[in-house]
């Protein structure tokens, strides 16, 4: 509830305090007095845009400041969402400088006018004559319904798991934008990974596959060659080694003789016995040299097919190959994990949808059970209210699709007069006719809901005597749960009131400013009166006033 408002250099305003206790406060006051400005100077407070113009003296800032206990509106979680303290006293202040500046704080800490409306929309309710007023909004009429129908616990789960689902859903729509965007790339990458897996690569295999390849090319010329040193060192007349070993038999009889000669015997030996050994490796090469085209074909398509895998890729070994390869299975795995994310979370979409169907017509049935109630009691309360042809109806609507509020769609429809169609309350109702109807609405759902500070600005408006009375009667009914402040022309509403605050003007010198001070019981019966009769009050009015506020006090 709002508990202070302190105004400084606004419009006609110098300084001006006011408190506002629970129950109902009523302001009144002759016109022109100023009563105008303090909803103008409430209005910077929730966020309205301003400039220069509103300031009282051009040479100073203007600073309306409002404190507010917010212990029974459950704004913890607003408050984290936007990293802001958290007290049960809220301090909110506006400032405009000379320039037109303008600067809001919430405790002390600046915010933007959006993140202040977003606040202030939570605490202040006022009702003008022509404003577009909130019973006309889709969101509030279902508010209204489900806290009829109490479906507080109800809703709140749902808005919950819906902003899941929507959040899910986003995500889901995210996932498949992504899959698709890839897709072309997914289908290269499995395309290159497959086309490297099935060559089956093995480390180092193509320096051993050309060395493979450049023996069998050569295997004639091998064949011959290492049969020509065969035949030279052994097999040929007049061999080397038959060379040498007539030498090692003419060294046998005088080796002996001289160390010399033992020595040279030693080496021929030796040597005799190494070209026998290149004889036999060269014999061993011939005989295993293969002439085998089909071989050579077979090793010379690897190595082109390994050589064009590695002109694609731009590497030179196969090991690079090998690793080109991990890596395109490394992605291919991430984007297997992107599938597996859209599939789980279509699960979880799909299982929180069957979850809040269910909800939704749980809560649509109790929606349901209570409008004809509420169509009849709105009906009645407005033929107190000098509307005898009235009527309300609450279109609900099945939805296919569910949505912020459920399966339904909600909207009030209102005729005025006998015989007018029903259509949306914007469309059919004056400014008087939607007064009164929104009284009636807020006045059933206001036990029901937890309402912030409601602000009333000439609800009276073409209505006098027991009307009137009547509309003060539920007004103050109101204010048994609810703080009210009402801004009223009507001596029967003013009466109502717990505290009445007069609103005046004080000329000084140089010029008019608005002043306001809290009435005495003595003062309500004379300012009662005026309303009354005019200024002074009659006799009569005088008595008429007491009986008014006599009757309140019963």
């Amino acid at each position: 509830m709002l508990k202070h408002i302190q105004i400084q250099n606004y419009a006609i305003i110098e300084s001006l305090e006011i408190n506002f206790p629970e129950g109902m406060t009523v302001i009144t006051g002759e016109t022109g007095a100023g009563k105008s400005i303090l909803l103008g100077a409430l209005g910077l407070v929730m966020g309205k845009r301003a400039d220069s113009k509103v300031l009282f003296d051009m040479n100073s800032k203007c600073m309306i400041e409002a404190v507010f206990d917010i212990s029974e509106y459950q704004l913890s979680d607003w408050f984290e969402e936007y990293d802001l303290d958290y007290h049960s006293e809220l301090l909110v202040r506006r400032e405009i400088s000379t320039s037109g500046k303008s600067r809001a704080f919430v405790n002390d800490t600046p915010v933007t006018l959006d993140v202040l409306q977003s606040l202030t929309d939570e605490l202040i309710d006022i009702h003008q004559q022509f404003d577009i007023l909130n019973i006309q909004k889709p969101s509030i009429q279902v508010e209204i319904l489900d806290a009829l129908a109490g479906n507080k616990v109800e809703v709140a789960e749902y808005k919950k798991l819906f902003k899941k689902y929507r959040n899910l859903q986003l995500t889901y729509n995210e996932l498949l934008l992504e899959e698709d965007k890839n897709a072309a790339e997914i289908q290269l990458l499995k395309f290159n990974f497959e086309e490297i897996e099935q060559a089956n690569l093995k480390a180092g295999e193509l320096i051993s596959l050309e060395q493979d390849l450049k023996r069998l090319q050569a295997g004639e010329e091998i064949k011959k060659t290492s049969e020509e040193i065969v035949n030279g060192l052994e097999n040929s007349e007049n061999s080397l080694s038959d060379q040498l070993q007539s030498f090692l038999n003419a060294l046998t009889s005088i080796r002996n003789v001289d160390n010399d000669l033992e020595t040279i015997y030693q080496r021929l030996y030796s040597i005799r016995e190494e070209i026998m050994d290149i004889s036999r490796t060269a014999s061993h090469i011939s005989d295993s040299v293969e002439f085998d085209d089909e071989l050579i074909y077979n090793i010379s398509q690897r190595v082109n097919t390994i050589n064009r895998l590695l002109n694609k890729y731009k590497v030179i070994s196969d090991d690079e190959l090998l690793a080109i390869q991990e890596d395109f299975k490394s992605k291919l795995g991430s984007y297997s994990s992107l599938r597996e994310n859209l599939y789980s979370t279509k699960q979880e979409i799909d299982a929180l949808e069957i979850k809040l169907r269910k909800a939704a017509i749980e809560i649509g049935e109790k929606r349901k059970s209570v409008i004809p109630k509420f169509e009849d009691e709105v009906q009645e309360l407005l033929i107190e209210l000098a509307m005898p042809n009235a009527k309300l109806k609450v279109e609900m609507v099945d939805l296919e699709e569910l949505s912020p509020t459920g399966l339904q769609s909600i909207q009030f429809l209102f005729s005025a007069n006998k015989g007018n169609p029903l259509l949306p309350i914007k469309d059919v109702a004056s400014g008087g006719e939607i007064s009164r109807l929104t009284l009636v609405i807020k006045s059933l759902s206001s036990a029901a809901m937890t309402l912030p500070t409601l602000i009333f600005d000439e609800i009276d408006t073409g209505i006098s005597g027991d009307v009137a009375l009547k509309m003060g009667a539920i007004l103050s009914q109101m204010a048994k749960k609810h703080q009210l402040i009402t801004i009223t022309h009507s001596p029967q509403i003013a009466s109502k009131g717990l505290n009445h605050l007069y609103v005046f003007k004080k000329d000084t010198k140089d010029r008019t400013l608005t002043s306001l001070k809290t009435l005495k019981q003595d003062e309500r019966v004379f300012e009662i009166g005026k309303m009354l009769s005019g200024d002074p009050p009659t006799q009569g009015a005088i008595l008429n006033a007491k009986e008014l506020l006599d009757a309140v006090t019963r």
